[in-house]
């Protein structure tokens, strides 16, 4: 509703299974090669993602792949594959660490990168990977990829004149829902504040066409597509300094999306966590991370590069949290 329909469909939406295929305890462990617990720790969360994970198993992608040189899918495919199939208790990761240059020109191996930059340049490259060959198409058909039918949702920007109460709507696609924290403590509060109104006026005065003169408005962000799969990403560390805001931010296992959505109509829309990416250390230029996820059994690990362990939900829904992974 609002947005233009897409011209060519690239990955059929129900093929998209859920719930997962084959049930099994977790996989192996990711042995750090230098520096690389960002790269881990996403990787692990990536994994364990049920929709990208059956996909990804079934070696759909590589069988139909015609690009040369390097694809994303491919080797996040091979990845997640190994992962799951090694009866090693860790493996190395190069077949990721051997394309970092290729995911961001700027990531460095040995040096600590920040792991929500690192998973939002892999995501971006596996949408590169299932555009590959059709440049061309509208915003709206680049949005039924499978990576952004799984990850991808469309935010809703409203702005109402306060004079005339005229209403312009834009849309934005979004890969994972950034939250401030520096007020909230917790997720649903700085959902909260997400979507609250703000008012525009004085120098951010906004031209409304049915007034035809610089009017006061408020804007509001709201959801207005669903992602299969939402990320969302704790602003813990300031800008400028790199700073980290170490305080407590409660996070609840099942998360309703309703009170954040455009259209007020509707059920409940559950979302159940799957994977929290934890940032330990005091700024983003230092630190540690690691990660704890469902695996297929439904059981739940601290996956702390090569090592994997078993942990209660008590214990996941107590952590510094920094990314957290919730599924449909």
């Amino acid at each position: 509703k609002g947005m233009a329909l897409p011209q060519r469909i690239l990955f059929p939406p129900e093929k998209i299974c859920m719930d997962w295929q084959q049930r099994q305890r977790a996989g192996a462990g990711l042995h750090n090669l230098g520096n690389t617990c960002f790269l881990n720790s996403v990787l692990q969360c990536l994994t364990y993602t049920p929709p990208l994970a059956n996909y990804l198993l079934s070696w759909e992608h590589s069988q139909s792949c015609h690009q040369q040189g390097f694809c994303m899918m491919c080797i996040m495919e091979a990845h997640v594959n190994k992962v799951l199939h090694s009866s090693a208790s860790a493996i190395q990761p190069w077949t990721v660490v051997n394309v970092l240059t290729r995911i961001g020109e700027h990531f460095q191996l040995g040096m600590q990168e920040d792991a929500h930059e690192f998973l939002h340049y892999t995501v971006d490259a596996m949408q590169r990977a299932c555009l590959s060959g059709s440049s061309d198409l509208d915003i709206s058909s680049q949005a039924t990829t499978i990576v952004h039918q799984i990850f991808g949702g469309f935010l809703r920007s409203r702005v109402t004149c306060l004079s005339c109460r005229a209403v312009s709507d834009s849309y934005e696609a979004f890969l994972d829902v950034p939250l401030d924290v520096k007020t909230a403590s917790s997720v649903t509060a700085a959902l909260e504040d997400f979507v609250k109104p703000e008012q525009l006026d004085g120098e951010n005065c906004f031209k409304c066409s049915k007034c035809d003169k610089m009017v006061a408005t408020t804007k509001r962000f709201t959801i207005h597509h669903m992602p299969k799969v939402l990320t969302v990403y704790l602003k813990r560390f300031e800008d400028f300094t790199g700073r980290k805001i170490s305080k407590v931010v409660e996070y609840p296992e099942y998360l309703d999306l309703w009170p954040y959505k455009s259209q007020t109509a509707g059920e409940p829309l559950l979302y159940a966590l799957y994977a929290v990416l934890v940032h330990s250390g005091g700024s983003c230029h230092a630190g540690h991370y690691f990660c704890y996820t469902k695996a297929s059994n439904g059981l739940w690990y601290e996956m702390n590069d090569a090592s994997v362990d078993g942990r209660g939900i008590n214990t996941v829904l107590r952590q510094q949290a920094y990314l957290l992974f919730y599924v449909r």
